[in-house]
């Protein structure tokens, strides 16, 4: 497994984007609708499959199709290649605020990685980007990632991105407990579960949800502290109701105009 050898470069702060260089012949696949900008020389083309087996048959790629649909994802990749001369530059961004972050396979135990479902957002062509099952069935009903989690494997560069801010904590042989959500990408190394949180009256009362994701083992884990459905949960919740006269002084504009 060869992947092909990008350099890149993050761009922003808070919303970021990251910029893949590719030399003459080289690629970049990624998820449909994650391009940002790219120069004049770059080619792209809708696939079914990310191009980790060039000589794949169609059953193979449906098999992948039927993988990806399960993450809820779309069943074609998007492939960028440099069909020019020089240097040419291609750049990608996540769909809501956060931090993209980059990860070097080779550099990584086992050259994989596994992440939420819906983080990725490119790899240098010749990643794998597969699927992974929970084994346990409490970490599928309760573990905030259902019973999917993305496998990505290879030698290159792969990028995947969270909401809010993003740390990475390296763990020998312990036990870290986090809320369910807040887990973006793990090493094979770390063995992934649900614990009960605490007694009924904190399950119910402390307000840290029914259950906690529970890791333990060596390796690296990375934790992003605003999960994208809680944000979203939080907008939902304060969000003008859709009854009554939406023009009056009720209405999200006539808040507006009242000065609240």
């Amino acid at each position: 497994m060869r992947c092909h050898e990008v350099d890149y470069k993050i761009i922003g702060d808070d919303m970021q984007m990251v910029e893949v260089e590719l030399d003459p012949g080289e690629a970049v696949v990624a998820e449909a609708g994650a391009m940002t900008y790219m120069e004049q020389g770059i080619a792209f083309e809708a696939k079914m499959g990310d191009g980790s087996v060039p000589d794949q048959g169609i059953f193979g790629k449906l098999l992948g199709a039927g993988k990806r649909a399960l993450t809820g994802e779309s069943i074609f990749m998007t492939h960028f290649s440099n069909a020019a001369k020089g240097k040419q530059h291609v750049a990608f961004a996540a769909p809501y605020p956060g931090k993209i972050i980059p990860l070097d396979l080779a550099q990584i135990a086992g050259n994989e990685i596994l992440c939420q479902k819906d983080s990725f957002l490119c790899a240098a062509l010749g990643t794998r980007i597969g699927i992974a099952f929970q084994k346990r069935l409490g970490a599928g009903f309760f573990g905030g990632e259902g019973f999917v989690l993305q496998r990505l494997q290879g030698d290159g560069m792969a990028f995947v991105h969270a909401c809010g801010t993003i740390i990475e904590k390296q763990m020998n042989d312990e036990v870290l407990r986090i809320d369910t959500g807040c887990l973006v990408a793990f090493e094979p190394g770390i063995e992934y579960d649900i614990e009960r949180a605490g007694s009924l009256k904190s399950m119910f009362f402390g307000g840290e949800g029914l259950f906690l994701t529970t890791l333990r083992g060596t390796g690296r884990v990375w934790l992003q502290s605003l999960p994208f459905s809680r944000l979203a949960d939080r907008i939902l919740t304060h969000a003008p109701s859709g009854g009554g006269d939406q023009k009056g002084e009720n209405s999200l504009f006539g808040r507006m105009i009242n000065g609240d």
